[in-house]
């Protein structure tokens, strides 16, 4: 409200709804769904106000014309000050020219559509600061065409008025260009500083996509302009033959108030000055719920101080007469008074920022070293629980702990088949018993039933038949899947005799498959809970007519579903299946992330501390991810994917968090598909060094193959990042890096130009795209090829020679990790959107290094073992607290010998706990849990010590 206090009353009150109106949409407006589509969004939206004008003007006619002129504030302030509404007119054209207007600003209006879709489409390839050139543009033309133009119809302009240099600044519209110009200097300097670091979303090198991206932006700019200018003339000439303007009859519309009265700079303002302020409280609220910057709030505090002192100095313009001694009619500004609260609610902000600072603005020491000792201990506490038990009686007791049930029929033969493969996983099986929770809801009838349901070759669910102790593959599976089936049957070979009759349905896709909403799963985890084991008398033995319960006869079911799934391939996922398991509240469900320019740090904040992953399991839940919309090519694009928001029992090698699916140990692993086999030759090139023999170097060959794409998906997608972020050292984006301080023991993150890699010594990486582009459509192919080039294929082996070896998901889970664990290369795992049944098995930072799906944590990681070289003040990019002048970064002794440990420590633990006899057992204990699941006297089954 004291933006625009010269107004009428009805003005006042329009206007001070309008700034209200903006500063709240702009709190939300970066979580917006109407940003998904844009072209719709502003259609309708123009639609609604060119409405609501017209219903007003209908339903209000007194409001278009006053019972009598009096000579209000806002037409002595506009004599006084201004002079424009006479100027206005004249300027305008004749009345058979308005249709010739009118058509312009019509096209000027859809042009800007267009360029809204394009600017969100491609928001990586745009700068955060160009809008913010319009309140200047605005006061220029109010300078140079307003007041200039005054002396060709009979006055002097104000700046004419009197030969001093002083009057020319603090009279007519010269007066707001030194606020202004100021304002945007400091505006600008929020909204660059809000929109570090930026996020790896990729702006194509090839297409000039970041050139083309900025060229729209200032015709945007200047088209904002133009328009804003013609609606003023507009305003202002449209005059009723009693003086008031017949356009303002919405006078609830603080837009037409205000550009009718004051004019465009000033409209302008109204929506720029509490959009800066939301940017501030934005940056505050993330800097207090993050750690992601050590040391950010100093510098919010400074914005917020030459924010303020800038929106004083343009009200005192605002205020400012042709007669400084004398205020307008109706206003009663005390300076002292105004001075005072200004002063008062900068001291406030200020102690509060303060008070809020972390406690250790920069640390002494590294915080990887931190999560490696941290690592240590949380596998000693698993290891602790997972083998607990010594004997069958006492393995029984700590399952009926652990899952309130007595174990499954055939449980001391399973015991003793672990106990001969020298498992050492014997207690802690929560991923199996979490997969299954959910069906002990249904009743085992409906449950086969739903098996059945599934099965068929358009549903690409896979049948294997289990019946006296054999299994056979069904009619339907692909030969290009067989080997997934055939993996399965030589997985369970050595106890098949042993497993009950039964259908299995395994999902023959990548992509999982079940997700189900938040209310029904809820409602299914209330009828699946149990609090105690039930009582007695329990049988050890499965029911005998089980193959008669699985001869399914469709004539039996009147409510068969045949094809139960629905066909999602190439669309995206996330808000539909991805996050559909979140609670309503969640940021995934209630916000739309759609700014791929800026990372979102509230995102990566709950599992990293620091710019560093730290909670493996929870980086994997989209709950609390709204950006992972737009960062996978599963979410983005899949290739193959038909889900369902029904629970069926599908059997698959992985799947992503929410999901329902039942994970299983992998053929793919099991039969060798990736396997780890150095030659014992160490002159042989795929033979394995010792880890201080290998080269220096962060390796990665593979394929396009995350998901389709067709219209740019491909700019998302974590492969395609990874490689455009590792390979583009001469680009001019900056990328966050911790690193020691120059000439002190401390760390911080400093703002690192991409070109300051190879002074870093950070050019290592040998990571490229192999062959050819997969799963692209139309110019998507040949536009990936030129952005990344393609390398050769390597063979496996050869991955042994490097040091660090990076390891991504594809369209499902990565089959290469285990032989990665194996080597004694330290492994990298990026944490994308799939988890496996070894989860919890091997822990991050203790047996591989954990890197986040966003890449903004991946050079400091790399910089932590690897070492970098000293900087003295040279590149462009930011030092502490985001603030500009070079980088001055101390050298960084690499700590090798975490990551030597590391990689040891990793290989010895995978032969231990997931081999393929690993993978035997707990296949084996699944398939017991599943028969007890899908017999008719589940409630009766269970085996006693």
């Amino acid at each position: 409200m004291l933006f625009c206090p010269l107004l009428e009353e009805r003005a006042f009150l329009s206007a001070a709804i309008l700034v209200v109106f903006v500063f709240c949409l702009s709190l939300k407006y970066e979580q917006s769904a109407v940003f998904e589509r844009p072209l719709e969004s502003a259609i309708v939206l123009l639609f609604c106000s060119g409405l609501c004008l017209l219903v007003f003007r209908v339903a209000i006619p007194t409001l278009a014309a006053s019972p009598r002129h009096v000579k209000t504030a806002s037409e002595s302030l506009l004599q006084g000050l201004d002079s424009s509404r006479s100027v206005a007119v004249h300027q305008l054209p004749s009345g058979a020219s308005r249709p010739r207007l009118f058509f312009v600003l019509l096209l000027a209006i859809c042009s800007r559509v267009l360029i809204v879709r394009f600017l969100v489409d491609n928001r990586q390839c745009t700068s955060a600061n160009i809008e913010g050139f319009l309140p200047v543009l605005l006061a220029v033309h109010g300078y140079w065409y307003k007041e200039r133009r005054k002396a060709e119809y009979g006055g002097l302009s104000s700046d004419r008025a009197s030969g001093s240099w002083l009057p020319r600044i603090l009279v007519g519209q010269m007066r707001y260009l030194l606020p202004v110009a100021f304002f945007t200097g400091i505006y600008i300097s929020i909204v660059s500083f809000a929109s570090f670091p930026r996020s790896t979303f990729i702006c194509p090198i090839t297409t000039l996509g970041f050139f083309s991206g900025h060229f729209v932006q200032i015709l945007g700019l200047l088209i904002d302009a133009f328009c804003l200018v013609i609606l003023a003339e507009a305003f202002n000439a449209d005059e009723s033959p009693r003086g008031a303007p017949s356009m303002a009859a919405p006078a609830f519309l603080g837009f037409v108030l205000l550009i009718s009265i004051h004019g465009p700079l000033h409209l302008a303002m109204c929506l720029y000055i509490p959009i800066a302020y939301t940017s501030i409280i934005s940056l505050e609220q993330s800097n207090v719920t993050s750690d992601f910057f050590l040391d950010r709030t100093p510098s919010i505090v400074e914005r917020f101080v030459g924010l303020t002192i800038a929106v004083i100095i343009y009200l005192q313009a605002f205020f400012w007469t042709n007669n400084p001694r004398s205020p307008p009619p109706g206003i009663r500004l005390h300076g002292r008074s105004f001075f005072l609260a200004i002063s008062f609610v900068l001291l406030m902000f200020w102690s509060w920022s303060f008070l809020r600072l972390p406690e250790n603005d920069e640390p002494y020491t590294h915080p990887i070293k931190a999560l490696i000792d941290a690592a240590s201990a949380q596998h000693d506490t698993w290891l602790k629980q997972a083998s607990a038990s010594h004997t069958l009686s006492e393995c029984v007791a700590d399952y009926k702990r652990r899952y309130k049930r007595y174990p499954p029929p055939g449980f001391n033969a399973w015991y003793t088949y672990a106990l001969e493969r020298s498992s050492v996983v014997i207690d802690d099986f929560d991923n199996l018993m979490d997969d299954l929770q959910l069906f002990w809801a249904l009743k085992p009838a409906e449950i086969r039933q739903r098996t059945h349901e599934a099965f068929g070759d358009w549903n690409e669910v896979a049948m294997l038949t289990i019946r006296s102790g054999k299994a056979e593959i069904g009619p339907d599976v692909k030969p290009t899947h067989r080997w997934m089936l055939d993996g399965v049957v030589a997985m369970m070979s050595n106890y098949v005799d042993k497993i009950p009759d039964m259908n299995l349905g395994f999902n023959i896709n990548d992509e999982p498959r079940i997700a189900i909403p938040y209310d029904d799963l809820q409602v299914l985890h209330r009828n699946s809970a149990t609090t105690e084991p039930p009582k007695g008398p329990f049988f050890n033995e499965f029911s005998n007519n089980r193959a008669s319960d699985w001869n399914f006869s469709v004539s039996d079911h009147p409510n068969y579903k045949p094809r139960p799934f629905t066909d999602k391939s190439f669309i995206n996922s996330f808000h539909t299946y991805g996050s559909i398991s979140c609670p309503p509240s969640s940021p995934a469900r209630r916000s739309h992330h759609w700014d791929t320019r800026t990372l979102c740090t509230t995102c990566a904040a709950p599992h990293s501390t620091s710019i560093f992953l730290s909670n493996w399991t929870l980086s994997a839940s989209p709950c609390h991810q709204p950006d992972l919309a737009h960062l996978h090519g599963f979410y983005l694009s899949p290739a193959a994917f038909k889900p369902s928001h029904a629970l069926y029992p599908i059997f698959s090698q992985s799947k992503a968090s929410g999901y329902a699916d039942i994970r299983y140990p992998s053929p793919w692993n099991y039969i060798d598909k990736a396997i780890y086999s150095p030659s014992p030759n160490a002159s042989h090139p795929f033979h394995d060094p010792p880890y201080a023999e290998k080269q220096k170097t962060l390796f990665w060959r593979g394929a396009t193959s995350e998901g389709l794409s067709r219209f740019g998906e491909w700019k998302g997608m974590a492969r395609q990042r990874l490689v455009h972020l590792t390979n583009n050292h001469s680009s001019s984006s900056t990328l966050p890096i911790f690193l020691p301080n120059h000439k002190s023991s401390t760390f911080s993150i400093h703002s690192i130009p991409a070109s300051l890699l190879p002074t870093l010594g950070l050019n290592i990486s040998s990571i490229s795209l192999v062959e050819k582009i997969d799963r692209c459509w139309d110019a998507d192919c040949p536009t990936q090829a030129r952005e990344f080039g393609l390398a050769d294929k390597s063979d496996f082996q050869s991955h042994w020679q490097y040091r660090y070896l990076i390891d991504l998901d594809g369209a499902g889970f990565s089959g290469r990790f285990i032989p990665f664990l194996q080597s004694g290369s330290l492994p990298f795992k990026v944490a994308g959107v799939f988890r496996e049944w070894w989860d919890g098995r091997v822990v991050a930072w203790k047996h591989f290094v954990p890197v986040d799906v966003r890449f903004q944590g991946l050079w400091s990681t790399v910089a932590y073992f690897a070492g970098t070289n000293r900087t003295n003040g040279v590149g462009g990019g930011r030092g502490r607290g985001g603030r500009r002048g070079g980088v001055h970064v101390g050298a960084w002794r690499g700590r090798e010998e975490d990551g030597e440990r590391i990689a040891r420590e990793g290989a010895e633990w995978v032969r231990k706990v997931m081999r393929k006899e690993d993978m035997e057992v707990y296949f084996y204990r699944l398939l017991l849990e599943w028969g007890r699941l899908t017999d008719d006297r589940r409630d009766e089954l269970g085996f006693v010590a």
